[in-house]
Protein backbone atom coordinates (compact mmCIF):
# COMPACT_ATOMS: atom_id res chain seq x y z
CA UNK A 1 0.00 0.00 0.00
CA UNK A 2 1.08 3.49 -0.95
CA UNK A 3 1.31 6.06 2.03
CA UNK A 4 1.30 9.75 0.89
CA UNK A 5 4.45 11.66 1.39
CA UNK A 6 3.02 13.18 4.84
CA UNK A 7 2.69 10.19 6.56
CA UNK A 8 6.77 9.13 5.79
CA UNK A 9 9.92 10.42 7.13
CA UNK A 10 11.57 13.44 5.53
CA UNK A 11 13.93 11.25 3.80
CA UNK A 12 11.09 8.39 2.50
CA UNK A 13 8.97 12.19 1.18
CA UNK A 14 11.73 13.25 -0.37
CA UNK A 15 12.79 10.18 -2.48
CA UNK A 16 8.79 9.72 -2.99
CA UNK A 17 8.80 13.52 -4.66
CA UNK A 18 11.77 12.96 -6.94
CA UNK A 19 10.12 9.28 -8.08
CA UNK A 20 6.90 11.62 -9.14
CA UNK A 21 8.68 13.65 -10.58
CA UNK A 22 11.40 11.40 -12.30
CA UNK A 23 8.15 10.23 -13.37
CA UNK A 24 6.18 13.11 -15.42
CA UNK A 25 6.28 12.94 -19.39
CA UNK A 26 7.94 16.55 -19.49
CA UNK A 27 7.79 16.85 -23.20
CA UNK A 28 4.19 15.84 -23.52
CA UNK A 29 3.80 18.65 -21.04
CA UNK A 30 5.67 21.23 -22.44
CA UNK A 31 4.35 20.45 -25.63
CA UNK A 32 0.97 20.68 -24.29
CA UNK A 33 1.17 24.40 -22.47
CA UNK A 34 2.96 25.58 -26.34
CA UNK A 35 0.06 23.87 -27.94
CA UNK A 36 -2.80 25.17 -25.93
CA UNK A 37 -0.75 29.07 -25.70
CA UNK A 38 0.04 29.07 -29.86
CA UNK A 39 -4.02 27.97 -30.54
CA UNK A 40 -5.17 30.63 -28.21
CA UNK A 41 -3.13 33.13 -29.45
CA UNK A 42 -4.10 32.11 -33.04
CA UNK A 43 -7.60 31.27 -32.63
CA UNK A 44 -8.20 34.88 -30.16
CA UNK A 45 -6.00 37.22 -32.08
CA UNK A 46 -6.97 35.69 -35.45
CA UNK A 47 -11.00 36.17 -34.95
CA UNK A 48 -10.71 39.92 -33.74
CA UNK A 49 -8.16 40.31 -36.77
CA UNK A 50 -10.52 39.15 -39.16
CA UNK A 51 -13.34 41.15 -37.67
CA UNK A 52 -11.35 44.45 -38.28
CA UNK A 53 -10.21 43.57 -41.93
CA UNK A 54 -13.84 43.05 -42.90
CA UNK A 55 -14.20 46.76 -41.33
CA UNK A 56 -11.51 48.30 -42.68
CA UNK A 57 -12.70 46.42 -46.48
CA UNK A 58 -16.12 48.15 -45.74
CA UNK A 59 -15.45 51.70 -44.83
CA UNK A 60 -12.30 52.06 -47.10
CA UNK A 61 -11.91 49.89 -50.09
CA UNK A 62 -15.48 48.50 -50.89
CA UNK A 63 -18.00 50.71 -50.32
CA UNK A 64 -20.69 48.36 -51.54
CA UNK A 65 -21.75 45.59 -49.84
CA UNK A 66 -22.25 43.43 -53.02
CA UNK A 67 -18.47 43.70 -53.94
CA UNK A 68 -17.30 41.87 -50.77
CA UNK A 69 -20.00 39.85 -49.67
CA UNK A 70 -18.47 36.39 -50.75
CA UNK A 71 -15.25 37.68 -48.68
CA UNK A 72 -17.62 38.33 -45.50
CA UNK A 73 -19.03 34.99 -46.23
CA UNK A 74 -15.81 33.21 -46.39
CA UNK A 75 -14.50 35.14 -43.49
CA UNK A 76 -17.21 34.12 -41.30
CA UNK A 77 -16.60 30.70 -42.14
CA UNK A 78 -13.37 30.96 -40.99
CA UNK A 79 -14.03 32.40 -37.58
CA UNK A 80 -16.19 29.62 -36.82
CA UNK A 81 -13.27 26.77 -38.18
CA UNK A 82 -11.63 28.62 -35.82
CA UNK A 83 -13.86 27.71 -33.14
CA UNK A 84 -13.61 24.22 -33.93
CA UNK A 85 -10.16 24.20 -33.96
CA UNK A 86 -9.67 25.77 -30.22
CA UNK A 87 -12.11 22.55 -28.97
CA UNK A 88 -10.54 20.05 -30.74
CA UNK A 89 -6.90 20.75 -30.04
CA UNK A 90 -7.85 21.32 -26.42
CA UNK A 91 -9.33 17.67 -26.75
CA UNK A 92 -6.20 16.34 -28.50
CA UNK A 93 -3.31 18.10 -25.83
CA UNK A 94 -5.34 16.72 -23.06
CA UNK A 95 -5.07 13.11 -24.88
CA UNK A 96 -2.08 13.36 -25.65
CA UNK A 97 -0.80 14.09 -22.13
CA UNK A 98 -2.69 11.44 -20.42
CA UNK A 99 -1.17 9.17 -22.89
CA UNK A 100 2.35 10.51 -22.30
CA UNK A 101 1.40 9.71 -19.01
CA UNK A 102 -0.23 6.50 -19.40
CA UNK A 103 3.46 5.25 -20.63
CA UNK A 104 5.59 6.48 -17.29
CA UNK A 105 6.70 3.95 -14.66
CA UNK A 106 4.86 6.26 -12.13
CA UNK A 107 1.60 5.03 -13.47
CA UNK A 108 2.75 1.63 -13.53
CA UNK A 109 4.08 1.51 -10.18
CA UNK A 110 0.58 3.64 -9.12
CA UNK A 111 -1.70 1.57 -10.46
CA UNK A 112 -0.01 -1.95 -10.45
CA UNK A 113 2.10 -3.33 -13.45
CA UNK A 114 0.18 -4.27 -16.62
CA UNK A 115 0.27 -5.64 -19.93
CA UNK A 116 0.30 -3.78 -23.15
CA UNK A 117 -2.71 -5.49 -25.96
CA UNK A 118 -2.53 -5.34 -29.59
CA UNK A 119 -5.29 -2.48 -29.31
CA UNK A 120 -3.39 -0.55 -27.07
CA UNK A 121 -0.39 -0.37 -29.22
CA UNK A 122 -2.65 0.16 -32.19
CA UNK A 123 -4.24 3.31 -30.47
CA UNK A 124 -0.54 4.86 -29.72
CA UNK A 125 0.20 4.17 -33.03
CA UNK A 126 -2.83 6.14 -34.45
CA UNK A 127 -1.72 9.08 -32.33
CA UNK A 128 1.46 8.81 -34.23
CA UNK A 129 0.12 9.13 -37.40
CA UNK A 130 -2.61 11.73 -36.52
CA UNK A 131 0.05 13.92 -34.41
CA UNK A 132 2.27 13.49 -37.81
CA UNK A 133 -0.63 14.67 -40.04
CA UNK A 134 -1.51 17.61 -37.89
CA UNK A 135 2.17 18.80 -38.08
CA UNK A 136 2.17 18.67 -41.72
CA UNK A 137 -1.75 20.51 -41.83
CA UNK A 138 -0.37 23.17 -39.41
CA UNK A 139 2.80 23.94 -41.37
CA UNK A 140 0.26 25.17 -44.12
CA UNK A 141 -2.00 27.22 -41.46
CA UNK A 142 1.16 28.95 -40.66
CA UNK A 143 2.09 29.57 -44.11
CA UNK A 144 -1.39 30.71 -44.84
CA UNK A 145 -1.41 32.96 -41.39
CA UNK A 146 1.80 34.64 -43.03
CA UNK A 147 -0.14 35.96 -45.77
CA UNK A 148 -2.55 39.02 -43.94
CA UNK A 149 0.76 39.52 -42.37
CA UNK A 150 2.81 40.25 -45.66
CA UNK A 151 -0.31 42.05 -47.03
CA UNK A 152 -0.48 44.59 -44.11
CA UNK A 153 3.02 45.32 -43.83
CA UNK A 154 3.08 46.54 -47.51
CA UNK A 155 0.34 49.01 -46.80
CA UNK A 156 2.19 50.01 -43.21
CA UNK A 157 5.19 50.82 -45.48
CA UNK A 158 3.51 52.43 -48.00
CA UNK A 159 2.50 54.92 -45.34
CA UNK A 160 5.84 55.51 -43.91
CA UNK A 161 7.02 56.40 -47.45
CA UNK A 162 4.15 58.76 -47.75
CA UNK A 163 5.29 60.12 -44.42
CA UNK A 164 8.32 60.22 -45.91
CA UNK A 165 7.80 61.75 -49.34
CA UNK A 166 5.67 64.96 -47.33
CA UNK A 167 8.45 67.24 -46.95
CA UNK A 168 9.12 66.10 -50.79
CA UNK A 169 7.63 68.83 -53.17
CA UNK A 170 8.92 67.04 -56.24
CA UNK A 171 6.99 63.43 -55.28
CA UNK A 172 3.66 64.34 -54.08
CA UNK A 173 2.36 61.84 -51.74
CA UNK A 174 -1.13 61.19 -53.66
CA UNK A 175 0.86 59.54 -56.53
CA UNK A 176 1.74 56.69 -53.92
CA UNK A 177 -1.23 54.00 -53.36
CA UNK A 178 -2.06 50.92 -52.41
CA UNK A 179 -4.63 48.48 -54.46
CA UNK A 180 -6.34 45.93 -52.41
CA UNK A 181 -7.81 44.72 -55.37
CA UNK A 182 -3.73 42.98 -56.65
CA UNK A 183 -4.18 40.56 -53.77
CA UNK A 184 -7.34 39.16 -55.09
CA UNK A 185 -9.44 39.36 -52.36
CA UNK A 186 -12.09 41.76 -53.75
CA UNK A 187 -13.26 42.09 -56.96
CA UNK A 188 -11.66 44.46 -60.12
CA UNK A 189 -14.90 46.20 -60.00
CA UNK A 190 -15.14 47.30 -56.28
CA UNK A 191 -15.62 50.87 -55.93
CA UNK A 192 -13.08 52.36 -54.49
CA UNK A 193 -10.53 49.86 -54.56
CA UNK A 194 -8.12 51.48 -53.85
CA UNK A 195 -6.49 54.18 -51.19
CA UNK A 196 -3.75 57.31 -51.76
CA UNK A 197 -1.75 60.13 -50.30
CA UNK A 198 -3.32 61.53 -47.54
CA UNK A 199 -6.45 58.88 -47.28
CA UNK A 200 -4.19 56.00 -47.18
CA UNK A 201 -2.13 57.74 -44.40
CA UNK A 202 -5.56 57.97 -42.55
CA UNK A 203 -6.59 54.17 -42.93
CA UNK A 204 -2.84 53.45 -41.13
CA UNK A 205 -3.52 55.96 -38.34
CA UNK A 206 -6.70 53.84 -37.55
CA UNK A 207 -7.61 51.83 -34.56
CA UNK A 208 -8.90 49.10 -36.93
CA UNK A 209 -5.57 49.40 -38.79
CA UNK A 210 -3.20 49.18 -35.48
CA UNK A 211 -5.29 46.29 -34.10
CA UNK A 212 -5.92 44.20 -37.09
CA UNK A 213 -1.64 44.30 -37.98
CA UNK A 214 -0.57 43.41 -34.64
CA UNK A 215 -3.13 40.85 -34.29
CA UNK A 216 -2.17 39.20 -37.14
CA UNK A 217 1.29 39.10 -36.54
CA UNK A 218 0.61 37.52 -32.73
CA UNK A 219 -1.74 35.05 -34.62
CA UNK A 220 1.23 33.76 -36.78
CA UNK A 221 3.48 33.78 -34.01
CA UNK A 222 0.37 31.27 -32.66
CA UNK A 223 0.80 29.21 -35.32
CA UNK A 224 4.44 29.22 -35.88
CA UNK A 225 4.35 28.45 -31.93
CA UNK A 226 1.90 24.64 -32.65
CA UNK A 227 4.04 23.71 -35.49
CA UNK A 228 6.42 23.36 -32.52
CA UNK A 229 4.43 22.02 -30.12
CA UNK A 230 3.08 19.51 -32.66
CA UNK A 231 6.95 18.65 -33.50
CA UNK A 232 7.45 18.06 -29.71
CA UNK A 233 4.27 15.54 -29.61
CA UNK A 234 6.03 13.92 -33.17
CA UNK A 235 8.58 12.67 -31.31
CA UNK A 236 6.83 11.87 -27.56
CA UNK A 237 4.66 9.93 -29.59
CA UNK A 238 6.84 8.05 -31.60
CA UNK A 239 9.10 7.28 -28.09
CA UNK A 240 5.53 6.72 -26.84
CA UNK A 241 4.67 3.60 -29.38
CA UNK A 242 8.15 2.01 -29.32
CA UNK A 243 7.96 1.68 -25.37
CA UNK A 244 4.72 -0.03 -26.00
CA UNK A 245 5.84 -1.92 -28.90
CA UNK A 246 9.10 -3.34 -26.96
CA UNK A 247 6.70 -3.64 -23.16
CA UNK A 248 5.88 -6.94 -24.32
CA UNK A 249 9.16 -8.48 -24.44
CA UNK A 250 10.87 -6.51 -21.40
CA UNK A 251 9.96 -4.23 -18.72
CA UNK A 252 10.77 -0.80 -20.14
CA UNK A 253 9.67 2.74 -18.90
CA UNK A 254 9.46 6.26 -20.39
CA UNK A 255 9.43 9.88 -19.41
CA UNK A 256 8.12 10.81 -22.31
Amino acid sequence: MLLPCSAVPYSGCFECCIKCLGGVPYASLVATILCFSGVALFCGCGHVALTGTVSILEQHFSTTASDHALLSEVIQLMQYVIYGIASFFFLYGIILLAEGFYTTSAVKELHGEFKTTACGRCISGMFVFLTYVLGVAWLGVFGFSAVPVFMFYNIWSTCEVIKSFQSNVTVPGDQICVDIRQYGIIPWNAVPGKACGPILENICNTNEFYMSYHLFIVACAGAGATVIALLIYMMATTYNYAVLKFKSREDCCTKF
